[in-house]
């Protein structure tokens, strides 16, 4: 099966990435589908309950789409580490009166909840990433008749998912917004391999279908990545500004902003690598921050929370991928025709 997309209908060969913490709506991965192309429901950081609330609201519009879940990957700390830089980011937390979190907090994300849900309530794709699940999972999700896809970083990590039995890979360079799928999360991505070098090189590796990701802002990018060997084009960042994204407006704005003029790959906020827009809290903490995810995700999420009510684009995670400046307030649909090399009138 070489063709994941084609095969089940979806006209443009274009993918709304997920992207937990809200952007990800369902009207955005509905506005997706109805474009020609497909959407992914984030399942990342919501109940099981949520997620089925979401994966209603979608299946009710009639259209295809996926559902994407981190698989449990913990990079842990220790109570030491997790202390010291407690200390140092309440610093901020104090400008909004509150308290983070003195105990240290680990969790899966709800994983047996949302994979036992995706079994008996089966949606046409279902992602992985952070980690590779067991074969088990993986053949259980497709005798439901889900399509499995796992978001790898390297030919290796491509080479571990082909054998659990995945049908497709999405392969994301480092040039990608928000957290890296890699594997190794302890460890900061040091790669600098163009996406379609990439695609390459994981096409000589594995027999698989390929979707591309990381970076991909223009109609260029999505036909380099095709024409390296991709079956199809995931992009995130540039539609964050969408009329039917539900990114905050202080992330949206900034994506415009002048003073925004860089990306820098941290864990500053959630303690795994994500690539976000270089600001306050990426230059003060990154230095200090300790490897540790979930915990340090659990540490920060109050402040990032007060600080995104209040506009203060000092302290949020404002995830954006190196072509971020590409995103802009638009329709969806608009944003797929553009990246087709479609007019959109």
């Amino acid at each position: 099966m070489h063709q994941p997309l084609s095969d089940l209908g979806v006209d443009l060969p274009i993918i709304a990435a997920p992207m937990a913490g809200g952007p990800s709506t369902p009207a955005l991965v509905v506005a997706a589908a109805r474009a020609g192309g497909l959407g992914f429901l984030a399942g990342g950081y919501k109940t099981a309950e949520a997620l089925a609330g979401q994966i209603r609201d979608v299946g009710a519009e009639g259209v295809a789409f996926g559902v994407n879940v981190f698989v449990p990957n913990p990079v842990p700390v220790s109570e030491q580490a997790y202390r010291r830089y407690a200390r140092e980011v309440q610093v901020e937390a104090d400008r909004y009166e509150l308290t983070l979190p003195e105990q240290l907090v680990e969790d899966d994300d709800h994983w047996s909840d949302k994979i036992d849900l995706l079994i008996s309530s089966p949606v046409p794709w279902v992602s992985f990433t952070f980690g590779i699940p067991e074969r088990g999972v993986i053949d259980a999700l497709r005798r439901a008749g889900s399509v499995v896809f796992q978001s790898v970083t390297t030919a290796d990590e491509a080479r571990q998912a082909a054998a659990v039995g995945v049908d497709a890979l999405i392969v994301q360079a480092s040039a990608g917004g928000g957290h890296s799928a890699t594997l190794t999360p302890a460890e900061l991505p040091a790669s600098t391999v163009s996406l379609p070098d990439l695609i390459a090189q994981v096409g000589c590796a594995v027999d698989l279908p390929l979707i591309a990701t990381g970076g991909i802002a223009t109609a260029a990018d999505v036909a380099a990545s095709l024409d390296a060997g991709a079956v199809a084009a995931m992009v995130g960042t540039v539609l964050l500004r969408t009329n039917e994204s539900g990114a905050s407006a202080p992330h949206k704005a900034a994506l415009a902003d002048p003073a925004f003029d860089t990306t820098v790959i941290t864990r500053a906020f959630t303690g795994r690598p994500a690539r976000a827009l270089r600001n306050h809290f990426t230059d003060r903490y990154d230095p200090l921050a300790p490897a540790g995810y979930p915990a340090l995700h659990h540490l920060t999420s109050p402040l990032r929370k007060a600080a995104t009510a209040a506009a203060d684009t000092r302290l949020i995670h404002l995830w954006a991928g190196t072509g971020y400046r590409s995103a802009e307030v638009e329709p969806a649909a608009d944003a797929f025709a553009r990246l087709a090399g479609q007019s959109s009138a």
